[in-house]
């Protein structure tokens, strides 16, 4: 079985099918030292439904429930383009109902015991969001989803069972009559001594052919490919793509074996779908090109818009991805603005990235009880100190001077007494119990929930009061991420031709099918789904490839 990508989802494949008695060739473009792909860049947010660990904190959720929200979260087109991705939205949601949680902890993946929020929703319950909490935080973050399927791997390669080829580019798949048979390519310079994530060099060294009973392409989306981004961007849906994107996955995510699966007679759907997200920020510290660091804020900071306008009420942090980016993208502007104090960054912020949480990463209990208490993480404090998209100040009219200087002539001119009204008009609302303001009343609801309360939700208070001190702005870009569309697929991943036809030979899993189906997730996600789709996918994949060994 040859498998095309190295990434979590073709590890998931690989280890599968080997599992199941097939020898397996993994192919990658780049060195060994990327092995596991994005996951590892990531926190390590997975989608639980009715876990142990919902229950110990008293949040009932249900199967039924979590489809609800899934489904209303995706709002399916009735076409034939959602077809697939509709069955694999269902089955997703079954396998983190079922097996998901036992699968990973008998490998050896633990969670922690409180659950996060992640996109609370839009306000309606027939609208986007999770009702309850189901982000449940790998205890090692993404190092450790890689290393539970990189290890038994490495012992099968001792084996002679699993074979990695890496630097090893697919060029072509190979297809014979009408089937594909294997692949093509390029095998590029070694470069051994690049660190993980770092920009390869591409010079061509000498050519390969493979041949197998099938393919598998698990080879990632677009997101490191900031041309086939701004190509596949919904203007329509978000207005123009912005000039000056942030990059959240490392070059080599670059959707070539997209289109080369299409010239094989793959089909595609839904290619206008990703998830990018509009709390981006430039790494002060960049592993790889245009690095961008997301930053998954808790609900008291106050976002406004490149003019220094609030962001509608039903649009604040962690509420609905998507639409904070139809609306920004409207703007004409392709930034936004939080604003906060201290307080509310030590308690509230987290950035993406198993880089960014050495406490989370590293499963040190002295460094998370480091975390949870009192003071300014060291990821928060280096961005304040280095970060180009932050401001630090003492007083509002030194902030606002300084978030005016971080734009150009053409930028909007936020206006401070404009400004300052604003966050008075929130701050006055903490003077009784109760409220008009919708993100305050949200924050009361949210400190209801103990995890929230415990490690995500500041403690009200008046963002102005200079006892909660410096004031921070940060400057908000797009960071690209997740591709939700892509190549269509059944339920045991084999790739359909463009009249619904199963094309033989080729399989294809993870964020280039979508995650499934040619985009599992619809036209929106509830978070802590990606990596659950690149093993759900790669799951069911390296299953059917185990089954073309058994001759079925």
């Amino acid at each position: 079985m040859i498998i095309v990508g190295a990434g979590l989802a073709g590890l998931v494949a690989a280890y599968e099918a080997e599992k199941a008695g097939r020898e397996v060739v993994v192919l990658d473009q780049e060195n060994r030292a990327n092995l596991g792909g994005q996951a590892y860049w990531s926190l390590g947010g997975l989608f639980y439904v009715g876990s142990p660990e919902q229950k110990l904190m008293g949040i009932h959720d249900s199967e039924d429930l979590a489809w609800r929200d899934w489904r209303n979260s995706a709002d399916y087109d009735m076409s034939d383009n959602d077809h697939w991705p509709r069955q694999w939205g269902r089955a997703y949601v079954h396998f983190a109902a079922t097996e998901k949680r036992d699968y990973l902890r008998a490998l050896g993946l633990n969670v922690l015991p409180t659950v996060g929020w992640a996109e609370r929703g839009s306000g309606n319950a027939s609208g986007h969001g999770n009702s309850v909490p189901r982000f449940h935080l790998t205890w090692g973050t993404g190092p450790e989803v890689v290393r539970v399927f990189r290890e038994p791997l490495l012992d099968a390669e001792r084996r002679g069972t699993v074979r990695f080829a890496f630097r090893h580019r697919v060029d072509e798949l190979i297809v014979e009559d009408g089937a594909v048979v294997g692949v093509r390519g390029s095998i590029l310079a070694p470069c051994d001594d690049l660190g993980r994530g770092v920009a390869s060099p591409r010079d061509v060294v000498d050519t390969f052919e493979y041949r197998g009973a099938a393919v598998a392409v698990t080879s990632g989306g677009i997101g490191g490919n900031l041309d086939l981004v701004r190509r596949s961007w919904p203007t329509e849906r978000w207005g123009e793509c912005p000039t000056d994107l942030v990059v959240g996955v490392p070059a080599h995510v670059d959707g070539r074996m997209i289109g080369i699966s299409t010239d094989a007679g793959a089909t595609t759907v839904n290619t206008d779908r990703m998830w990018h997200y509009t709390e981006g920020m430039a790494n002060w510290d960049p592993i790889w090109p245009g690095h961008g660091i997301r930053i998954i804020p808790g609900p008291s900071t106050l976002w406004f818009d490149a003019a220094g306008r609030r962001l509608p009420t039903n649009i604040f942090p962690g509420s609905d991805n998507l639409a904070s980016l139809e609306h920004i993208g409207r703007t004409g502007h392709c930034y936004s603005w939080f604003v906060l104090d201290k307080t509310i960054a030590d308690k509230e912020f987290i950035f993406s990235g198993s880089e960014q949480n050495p406490d989370l990463t590293d499963k040190s209990l002295l460094k998370l009880v480091g975390k949870v208490g009192p003071g300014t993480h060291v990821a928060v404090r280096n961005f304040m100190d280095h970060g180009e998209d932050w401001v630090i100040a003492d007083d509002l009219e030194s902030l606002v001077e300084g978030m005016n200087g971080l734009t150009d002539d053409a930028a909007p001119v936020v206006d401070p007494e404009e400004l300052r009204d604003q966050i008075e008009d929130r701050d006055s609302q903490l003077d009784n119990k109760f409220s008009k303001d919708a993100q305050v009343n949200y924050l009361g609801t949210a400190r209801k929930f103990l995890g929230d309360k415990i490690v995500r939700a500041a403690k009200p208070h008046k963002i102005l009061d200079p006892a909660h001190g410096p004031l921070i702005a940060v400057r908000l870009r797009i960071v690209t991420r997740k591709t939700l569309g892509g190549i269509e697929t059944d339920l045991s991943g084999r790739c359909l031709r463009s009249d619904g036809t199963v094309l033989p030979g080729l399989y294809a899993a993870g964020e280039v099918a979508g995650f499934g189906g040619g985009g599992m997730h619809g036209k929106n996600a509830l978070e802590g789904t990606f990596l659950g789709g690149c093993i759900h996918s790669g799951k069911r994949v390296g299953e059917a490839l185990g089954a073309v060994a058994a001759g079925s």
